[in-house]
């Protein structure tokens, strides 16, 4: 089965092929696991540059130069850096495109990344749009790092964002609405404000209580405050069938004074019988805005769209392993279990 003459995402095998035609290369070998379901991690390079401001390359300009007219100073990546909170860096990526005419890509935080408040945006030469890349782009790839809670330590080879391959414009097959679940117990986190820094290599490497404080809605509902950021998750159970990925996309802002999920990829076969996952929830990353709100238990916050592959894929997610499989409340993989 195939929507290829439509257009549609590429899966694994097909991202692979790319690999070996040369339309996808790296600085490095590529690691055994940087191929998902539907997508492709995506690497740090050897250097990265604090920048006074965000930009974005006009059609005539590559990033190279634009870092030039914003740099403050150069990070040696290769021995780790600690990138502070409340700044803004750009970063080499190891991985560079060639891609084939009719073959364009998209990136997007990994969920590591965003459930730790680090907000990054993928940037190509003469591409005035962040994570968007066109059609037939030859070129480097960079990545715009802003984290907004915790300090990170990264390093040459950490992977913050993803890129999904697609050819054409795949149809939207269907639209979702997710609603967040505040019934008793625990059912978010907020940040800590001042914590310490996290490595995002380490997995399982922090103890949860010295980065977040556990919520306790009452009657079915939590007040945000302005400026800070929480973890919830989504009251109904997720499922992304085996021929179609999708994308977690915020609600209109008319709806409520938040921002909901910055990583929005999920690969097929998340929440699926075929891969043992029945009952997967999303895990929803808030920041509430200038203004409080009163979110309630089932509120819509934001919204599943779903698109086709061009074929099965080969593996499905978590099949071989993952934290966020059957996954509830969580965390994300760089802290220990709460207790």
């Amino acid at each position: 089965m195939t929507h290829s003459a439509q257009g549609g995402i590429l899966p694994c095998q097909s991202i692979e092929d790319l690999i070996a035609q040369g339309a996808v290369t790296s600085a490095t070998p590529f690691d055994l696991d940087q191929v998902q379901p539907a997508s492709l991690d995506l690497r740090l390079g050897a250097r990265a540059w604090r920048v006074r401001a965000s930009f974005l390359p006009r059609y005539d300009r590559t990033v190279a130069s634009r870092i030039l007219d914003v740099a403050m100073h150069e990070l040696d990546l290769t021995r780790g850096a600690v990138l502070e909170k409340g700044c803004v860096y750009i970063a080499e990526l190891q991985e560079r495109l060639a891609l084939p005419p009719g073959i364009s890509a998209r990136a997007n935080p990994k969920s590591s990344t965003g459930r730790v408040d680090c907000f990054v945006r993928l940037l190509s030469d003469n591409q005035p749009a962040f994570d968007d890349v066109q059609a037939g782009y030859h070129g480097p790839t960079y990545v715009e790092i802003a984290p907004q809670t915790f300090s990170i330590l990264v390093r040459t080879g950490t992977r913050l964002n993803q890129l999904r391959l697609k050819t054409g414009e795949p149809p939207k097959l269907k639209t979702v609405s997710v609603g967040v679940d505040l019934t008793d117990g625990v059912a978010g986190f907020r940040a800590r404000r001042h914590a310490g820094v996290i490595d995002m290599d380490h997995v399982d490497g922090h103890d949860p209580r010295n980065y977040w404080e556990p919520l306790i809605p009452r009657n079915g509902e939590l007040l945000l405050d302005p400026g800070e950021f929480y973890i919830l998750a989504s009251k109904e159970a997720i499922e992304i069938p085996v021929l179609e990925a999708a994308e977690m996309t915020p609600i209109d802002p008319s709806v409520g004074e938040f921002r909901v999920h910055y990583a929005g990829f999920f690969d097929p076969g998340f929440g699926t019988e075929e891969a043992n996952a029945v009952g997967s929830r999303g895990v929803l990353e808030v920041r509430s805005h200038e203004t409080p709100f009163l979110l309630e238990d089932g509120q819509v916050v934001a919204r599943m769209v779903y698109e086709p592959l061009t074929a099965r894929p080969a593996r499905l997610y978590g099949q071989n392993g993952s934290h966020y499989q059957r996954q509830g409340l969580k965390l994300s993989k760089h802290f220990q279990p709460w207790e």
